[in-house]
């Protein structure tokens, strides 16, 4: 199986712009393609996980990655999937995130001479005189097809700024610079950005001619990867320091079963004669399944030694103990966290991270779905001493799954 039909059978690929070329670029390793990440927090989180799965996938196969951060349209902020203009961030805020998105890539792309670059559009869209852009590229682009592109019409309604409607065609000068000084023949994205994207195809040929072999791939996952990894506890991360190894790990172990197989095919690494036999699974193999996907995942992310912790640890959590919290989760509270030497459950919970609001732990704790130390928890006043949290400190339990310990320092 060539690694272009690898790819389908994956189910990784929406949309492409000439099926024929690509897939001989790809399979010949000649493909120099780049994926845009926004630099929009100081971590990646799941919903990149695939568009970095996918970069590592094909630099096996002897293509070269070039990963685009979005230093420079950061500053305007992308319009798709938004009912609203996202919050403009400093420059300070945007190179901080930069430095961060670089170093976590770097645990799934071998950057070096000849095998991956990392770019920053800052580097060409500051310096950009506005009047020469808009002669030079604006010209290229036809306002009544942008305003049918997808990406712009739920906008419309509420109001769609200038400086947005500036996005795709900063985006697809991205595009056009990396063909012209780094020989980027291919840009990948998510299926949400097909219309973002063919700007940047469109341009190329517009600019240099119908020659121009500049092609487009949209990814069926990617727009689902958007709604990937959010909890009601916020969004799950790769750095470990937002989201531990075994939340991590917690996350993948806990999706629905109709996702599991499709997360399994997409995300992993795993052989796909491998994952054909489980089609069949379900019931109690689906568990199997979803430990599978949870180990495998968090090796690539976090390293085999944290993924066999978190794995030993939730084994001993889901068959029915909190006995061994050596690799569970764990917050130290300190003194501020108390009021007359006690800490009430609910905010017990948003300290430790397990609920995003004080309002939602009293959601949780009348509907029965805490505990502390094996006991209910059946009132949202209720307090703890903060004796109880010396030592071995106390384990507290949301919903049937997730396990958390919390000590005092």
């Amino acid at each position: 199986m060539t690694c272009y039909e690898e790819l389908k059978a994956r189910g990784l690929i929406a949309q492409v712009t000439n099926e024929e070329e690509i897939s001989k670029m790809i399979n010949e390793g000649k493909a120099v393609f780049y994926i845009g990440f926004d630099p929009t927090a100081d971590s990646l989180h799941v919903g990149h996980f695939m568009a970095l799965c996918l970069m590592k996938r094909l630099q096996m196969a002897g293509n070269k990655p070039i990963a685009l951060i979005g230093g420079g349209t950061a500053m305007i902020g992308d319009p798709s999937g938004r009912t609203d203009m996202r919050s403009m961030m400093t420059t300070e805020t945007i190179q901080h995130n930069c430095a961060c998105f670089k170093k976590q890539m770097e645990r799934f792309i071998e950057f070096g001479e000849d095998k991956a670059i990392m770019v920053n559009n800052a580097d060409w869209l500051l310096d950009l005189n506005y009047i020469e852009f808009i002669r030079d590229i604006g010209t290229c682009f036809s306002v009544n097809n942008m305003l049918r592109a997808e990406c712009f019409k739920q906008r419309m309604e509420k109001g769609l700024s200038f400086f947005e409607f500036n996005y795709m065609p900063m985006q697809s000068y991205d595009f056009y610079y990396l063909y012209k000084n780094y020989g980027c023949n291919m840009q990948f994205g998510g299926n949400d950005q097909w219309s973002n994207m063919l700007g940047g195809t469109e341009l190329i040929r517009r600019k240099l001619g119908k020659d121009a072999h500049a092609m487009t791939i949209t990814l069926l996952l990617t727009s689902e990867g958007k709604k990937m990894g959010k909890t009601a506890s916020g969004a799950v991360w790769l750095d470990p320091e937002k989201t531990s190894p075994y939340d991590f790990y917690q996350y993948w172990r806990n999706i629905e079963d109709a996702d599991v197989l499709k997360c399994i095919r997409m995300l992993t690494f795993l052989p796909l004669e491998q994952i054909k036999e489980m089609d069949s699974w379900e019931g109690a193999q689906l568990n199997v399944a979803k430990e599978i996907l949870a180990y495998e995942l968090t090796k690539l992310v976090h390293g085999e030694k944290e993924a066999e912790k978190a794995q030993s640890a939730a084994r001993t959590l889901f068959a029915g103990g909190a006995g061994d919290s050596a690799n569970m989760p764990s917050t130290e509270l300190t003194a501020e966290n108390f009021v007359d030497g006690k800490i009430g459950i609910l905010n017990l919970l948003t300290a430790c991270g397990l609920c995003a609001s004080n309002g939602e732990a009293r959601r949780l704790v009348q509907q029965g779905g805490v505990s502390v130390n094996d006991v209910k928890v059946t009132a949202a006043d209720a307090t703890f001493d903060q004796n109880a949290f010396a030592g071995d400190g106390v384990i507290i339990k949301k919903g049937k799954k997730v396990f958390h310990k919390a000590v005092s320092i």
